[in-house]
């Protein structure tokens, strides 16, 4: 005997409205006190407020507070500042480019491949971030130095690696080597190897797959590695200082300059050079959040794409 639709309508109703109080009942009990969130919040708040925002407000307060012409002379006028700025730009670039060949060259085989010592290839990628960079210009120093392990034969050759350009772009390279790898490899596993593997099934070429497949589909990713790096590349202290021999003129790069001007009590001048630095950090932060937004949705697609085949099988 058959219920009457009342009924059923009914018993639908109260079940869902118990099901509503459920829910509420749990949300309430998992809700943290207003005094707790508000409190939390303005800790936070103050915490960046504090460690922040009002360091990076006093260093363009203090590099203009001679003025706009003062700002100007210390950042072009001072030759010794002006190299440093050209040298990193020289720098920086160098390394970006050797850890972009890298980064791709990595991500391809940990994401593609099962291979012996791949989870050892995967681990030493984190290295740069768990040895301090002074540790790694040490490092340097006793393989490239004059009295290094390869320090005869430098010196036979008459090649020059320690306290030159050589030197510099090899500990900026060292210790930006994670940046593009680590960015690259989760997406590639994300977006998988099916268009890949079809590309090559219709008769494309290594390059022509890398080309117009895999590059298109990593290139938000890519190109976040990329300002990550550059942005560490530029702001690269430790390391450079051990292998440069911080020389004025020669081998002092922008966060060197920073340093020996602050050393020779030109505070308008060091802070001139660390308002460039921190410019560069800032629109850093505004094309990161714009490309983990593009990469965000770029993974969700692709997730939705490798979903659709499975759902229909």
């Amino acid at each position: 005997m058959h219920k009457p639709a009342s009924n059923l309508t009914t018993t639908k109703a109260l079940a869902a409205r118990a099901e509503t109080a459920r829910k509420a009942a749990h949300g309430a009990a998992h809700r943290d006190p207003i005094w707790v969130r508000w409190g939390l919040t303005f800790l936070a708040t103050g915490t960046i407020g504090l460690l922040i925002v009002v360091p990076v407000v006093n260093v363009f307060w203090q590099a203009f507070g001679d003025g706009v012409e003062s700002y100007w002379n210390n950042l072009v006028r001072d030759p010794d500042t002006l190299h440093s700025i050209l040298l990193t730009l020289i720098v920086a670039p160098v390394a970006v480019v050797a850890n972009l060949v890298f980064g791709v060259a990595a991500a391809w085989a940990i994401s593609r491949f099962r291979f012996p010592g791949r989870s050892l290839l995967t681990a030493l990628l984190d290295l740069p971030f768990s040895v301090s960079p002074v540790v790694a210009g040490l490092m340097l120093v006793l393989l490239f130095g004059m009295q290094g392990y390869f320090g005869p034969w430098l010196r036979d050759h008459g090649v020059k690696i320690i306290f030159s350009t050589p030197g510099l772009i090899l500990a900026t390279s060292f210790v930006t080597l994670p940046f593009v790898a680590r960015e690259l490899i989760p997406v590639m596993e994300a977006i998988g190897s099916e268009e890949e593997v079809a590309a090559v099934s219709l008769g494309a070429s290594g390059w022509q797959m890398f080309w117009r497949v895999t590059l298109p589909n990593i290139k938000w990713g890519l190109l976040y590695g990329v300002i990550l790096c550059n942005a560490r590349a530029m702001g690269e202290f430790g390391a450079v200082y051990v292998v440069s021999g911080h020389i004025a003129g020669r081998t002092d790069t922008m966060p060197l300059r920073v340093e020996k001007l602050f050393q020779e009590y030109n505070n308008p001048g060091s802070f001139a050079v660390a308002s460039l630095l921190t410019l560069l950090a800032l629109v850093t932060l505004v094309i990161k959040v714009v490309l983990e937004h593009k990469t965000r949705a770029d993974l969700e697609e692709a997730a939705r794409l490798n979903a659709a085949p499975a759902e229909a099988t």
